[in-house]
This record gives structure tokens, sequence and C-alpha cells, in this order.
């Protein structure tokens, strides 16, 4: 039983801030069941943590676990790019469902 823990760096409440942690919580839920945790890390209010995290975009999600770790940058719009792009279960066969 694996858990997937996300790190979502964000700057301020933007549209697009808010469109990355719906998009992510939606991947997570459409691919992982509840079987993930995900922290909102914004870089505007705690940027020593995002300079701690190496991040020079936002938003930015990092999967921390399982290893190897992996970085996407952008809101998550494209659902079947992120997914694969984060190494989720059964990513790499819903895209082509279907065609």
């Amino acid at each position: 039983m694996t858990i997937y823990s996300f790190r979502l760096y964000v700057a301020g409440n933007t549209e697009r801030s808010q469109a990355a942690e719906v998009n992510l919580r939606f991947l997570c839920e459409a691919h992982l069941s509840g079987m993930y945790e995900v922290e909102v890390i914004d870089a505007v209010e705690r940027p020593e943590l995002a300079e701690e995290g190496r991040i020079l975009a936002t938003p930015t999600v990092v999967r921390l676990t399982p290893p190897p770790q992996r970085r996407v940058i952008g809101d998550l719009s494209d659902h079947g790019r992120a997914a694969i792009a984060l190494g989720l279960p059964a990513a790499d066969a819903s895209p082509s469902e279907g065609q």
C-alpha cells in the first residue's frame, strides 16, 4: 500500500494557483483513491521553503514519495500529461483509451 506525497508550491491566491491545487487533487482522487497527501506552500508567505526546495517557478508540484522525486511546473490542466509526468498509476493507459 503506497502513499503518495505531494508538495505544491504556489505564489499567492491567484487563479493559476487555485487551478493547480484543484487539478492536483482531481488527479490524485482519479488515480490514487485517497492514498495521497498534498501540502500546499505559498512561496510568497514562506519564501525560505521555496528556496529550500529550489523552486524557480510557480505553480510547481513535487512528488516526494514514492521515489524517485518528480517535479511538474504549471497548473496541471492537461490531466493526461500531468498524470504521466507525476508517475501516477494507470496514467500510461488513460490518455489513449478508446482511440
